[in-house]
């Protein structure tokens, strides 16, 4: 798994030497950009007399993600939402949740020279509903809605050259987490408290490139260092998003998800998702 984990983080680090050459684009930089997107994936299988065996499963997954983007002279400012959830139901275990996710970013950048920005960032991620571990019986909730929840803010350096690649580098974030009562002793928070607090460091960096014609890839890093505790021990998580796009309304989706966070768990998470998708742009405005 520490290898897949290397492999991920190589990848994300060699796509910014694939940036193809494209021609100038003569229409004027947009002022505000607003693009609301919803998709839905849906993946079945049925079995009847099936020598091979295999169970019947169904599983959908709605996904809403909302970007702003205002450029004015040095202010630079970009939010996203990212909000999604997913379930399947699979014959003989029931019904079992395959995606749940909240987050919110804001990033204001004021331009000092080239593509370099003073910045101060805000970021929230959370959950929607329990989470359980099904290995054990009977099953164990192991999270639920705002537990944990965590919230991070600070300032630092925006280097960015596009809306599709840019990092920021915040040497003094502030991050708190929060869990109900219920939870209390775990995800870093000690025992008979439901918030805890640390400060690090903390970087993001993203990258949106086309691989070839259709096929889009997404990549989103994250890197955390707490002062406050083992500074070597660094917080990551990775996605990787590659949309297979088919026309205007249907995709195929592909998303690779890593997450090493000792606080959460020991071990590495990773969720991989593939299916096909209805996409629709539900709010989209382009204002010079």
């Amino acid at each position: 798994m520490r290898s897949l984990l290397l492999l991920l983080i190589l990848i994300f680090s060699s796509t910014f030497y694939a940036q193809k050459k494209k021609k100038k684009d003569t229409l004027p930089i947009p002022k505000m950009k607003i693009h609301g997107r919803f998709a839905f994936v849906l993946n079945q299988s049925s079995f009847s007399n099936w020598v091979a065996g295999g169970e019947n499963t169904i599983a959908g997954d709605i996904n809403i993600n909302y970007d702003f983007n205002y450029k004015k002279k040095n202010i630079n400012w970009d939010s996203r939402l990212l909000t999604g959830y997913g379930l399947s139901h699979i014959s003989a275990k029931g019904l079992r949740k395959t995606n749940d996710r909240f987050e919110f970013n804001s990033l204001f950048g004021y331009k000092t020279k080239n593509y370099w920005f003073f910045s101060y960032f805000v970021n929230f991620k959370t959950q929607y509903t329990k989470g359980y571990n099904y290995k054990v019986e009977p099953k164990e909730v192991v999270s639920d809605f705002l537990s944990p929840a965590y919230l991070s803010f600070g300032p630092g350096m925006l280097w960015k050259k596009s809306d599709d690649l840019s990092f920021n580098f915040a040497p003094a974030t502030a991050r708190y987490t929060f869990v109900n009562d219920n939870f209390s002793g775990n995800f870093g928070v000690e025992e008979g408290r439901n918030t805890a607090f640390s400060l690090g460091l903390n970087f993001a960096g993203y990258y949106k490139f086309d691989l070839m014609e259709n096929i889009e890839v997404e990549n989103i890093l994250t890197l955390y260092s707490d002062y406050l505790d083992v500074i070597l021990n660094i917080d990551l998580e990775h996605q990787t998003n590659i949309h297979f796009i088919v026309n205007k309304y249907v995709k195929m989706n592909f998303t690779i998800n890593v997450i090493a966070d000792d606080n959460a768990s020991s071990k590495i998470q990773y969720r991989q998702l593939f299916g096909l998708g209805v996409n629709y742009s539900f709010h989209q405005k382009v204002t010079y």
